[in-house]
This record gives structure tokens, sequence and C-alpha cells, in this order.
């Protein structure tokens, strides 16, 4: 089975961030946004870890809603 490539983006400032990962690998994900708000040479913060991962729990709620629909 392969797994379906995902992105996320976001942009702050002049700053772009694009995220690509592949379908089951939402934790890795987002272990890489806390690495990068971690970072102290990083403009990548809290918040835009916050913002992201609400992003992502948004992909994943409608990638099953059609699921739960069948119940």
């Amino acid at each position: 089975m392969n797994a379906t490539p995902r992105c996320l983006s976001m942009g702050k400032g002049e700053h772009r961030y694009v995220f690509q990962y592949h379908e089951g690998c939402e934790s890795t994900l987002l272990a890489s946004f806390v690495a990068l708000a971690n970072d102290p040479r990083s403009e990548f913060d809290w918040f835009d870890a916050a913002v992201l991962s609400y992003q992502l729990g948004d992909q994943l709620t409608n990638q099953f809603e059609p699921v739960a629909q069948l119940e």
C-alpha cells in the first residue's frame, strides 16, 4: 500500500513554511513542528506549530468524515 503524499504550508512575514509528508507519518510531522519551535535560530514558534497542527487535524477530520457517515 502506497502512502498518499500530503502537504501543509504557511506564510509568516518573508518566510514560507512548506511541509510535505506521507499519509500515516503525521506523528513525524508533529515532531518536526516541535523541533522547529524549540530551535532558537528559527523564526517558527509555538503559535506557528499550533496553527499547522490545527490544519493537520482538519485534514485528518476531512479524510475520515466520509467513513463516519457510512456508520
